[in-house]
């Protein structure tokens, strides 16, 4: 897929993903780096992560890989101090990293419940202070995405991470507000089914009901999603602040992937 978006678009600036290792944060990561920006990749898997920065190194990219387990707020400040002498402070943010798995209500386990909302939202939360204060708060300017998902009419089937990342939106809403002055703008991408490694765990056949119910018949990839995210990591979406932009072939407005059963 081509780009609207012109060359050294985000020379000078330093971007750090975490979940940069594969799927959404890798093409975003891609997609930055390609546009001048100096790129932080970061993740639990250090083999991901080593193979990840590669294959943005072959691309031209300066990338940094630093093993970062979110959920731990002691690796968060190792992480960020790190990113600052390999490549400068951060000025853009993408908070990709999360993990869920399919579960009822009745079934989650409280270990499972916590292990989601600890990364999903504790995680997400940590990484962004520690970014915007000891990078972008002294340097006034900063972008920050948070990647979420399609929440909007709550998440049947996923209920720990649709908690979680109806949080993160909220959270997202709060701080657009409260960093203004400090010229940081925040947003939240809300994925559809995106078709990538992250949905290798799921099985096929759910897979096509999610497509099946998309109004545009298809899974949406990776790059489509980095491509949103370029643009509000860029001057042209300035005035953008506090939004959640959604990219899902419009399953939002109407598909849903939960059979509501007969009552018993």
């Amino acid at each position: 897929m081509g780009t609207i978006f012109r060359s050294g678009l985000f020379d000078g600036h330093v971007a750090v993903v975490t979940g940069g290792g594969s799927g959404i944060g890798l093409a975003i990561a891609t997609g930055l780096g390609e546009l001048g920006a100096k790129v932080a990749i970061l993740g639990r898997k250090a083999e991901r992560l080593e193979g990840a920065k590669k294959e943005l190194e072959q691309r031209g990219i300066a990338v940094h890989a630093a093993v970062c387990d979110i959920r731990e707020v002691e690796q968060i400040a190792s992480a960020v101090d790190g990113i600052a002498a390999a490549l400068g402070p951060a000025t853009i943010l993408v908070n990709n990293a999360g993990g869920q798995f399919p579960t009822t209500a009745e079934q989650v386990t409280p270990r499972g419940w916590e292990a989601v909302v600890r990364n999903n939202l504790n995680g997400t939360f940590f990484m962004t202070q520690a970014v915007a204060t000891k990078h972008m708060i002294p340097a006034r300017r900063g972008r920050i995405l948070n990647i979420i998902a399609n929440v909007r009419r709550g998440f049947p089937g996923m209920v720990h991470t649709g908690a979680a990342r109806a949080g993160v939106e909220n959270m997202t809403k709060t701080l657009a507000v409260e960093w203004a002055q400090h010229n940081i703008q925040v947003n939240a991408i809300a994925p559809g089914v995106i078709k990538s490694s992250g949905t290798d765990q799921y099985p096929p056949e759910l897979l096509e009901l999610s497509r099946l119910r998309t109004p545009m018949k298809r899974h949406g990839s990776p790059e489509e999603v980095a491509n949103l995210a370029v643009y509000l990591a860029s001057d042209a979406a300035s005035f953008v602040t506090g939004e959640t932009w959604y990219i899902d072939g419009g399953a939002n407005l109407w598909g849903d992937n939960w059979t509501i059963p007969d009552p018993t």
